[in-house]
């Protein structure tokens, strides 16, 4: 299954309200998806985009640094959108070159 090649690698799970969860996907089924060293932000709360808060996630796990606030989260299937892995965030320069623009 296309999912297990995201095991014990930092995900993110994007959701069609303001919740974005990014952790270590641990394992999943049919009912959600179990993530690790997980951090929940709620967009409503802050003043970034959800775009950006990933972004810069991607940003400090690149540095070597991780936001967490959760050792542990469980996350419904139903409340997900989309799931990719935080490395295939696509920031700055790197999305022109993606889209092919100039």
């Amino acid at each position: 299954m296309l999912l297990d090649r995201l095991l014990n690698r930092r995900v993110v799970l994007d959701t069609p309200g303001p919740m974005v969860y990014i952790g270590s996907l641990e394992a999943y089924d049919e009912r959600g998806y179990w993530l690790a060293d997980a951090d929940v932000h709620d967009r409503s709360e802050g003043h970034s985009t959800k775009e950006e808060y990933v972004s810069r996630s991607y940003e400090l796990e690149a540095a070597g640094t991780r936001r967490t606030n959760r050792r542990r989260v469980f996350v419904e299937r139903s409340f997900v959108i989309s799931v990719s892995a935080l490395e295939d965030v696509v920031i700055g320069d790197d999305l022109l070159d993606a889209g092919g623009g100039s």
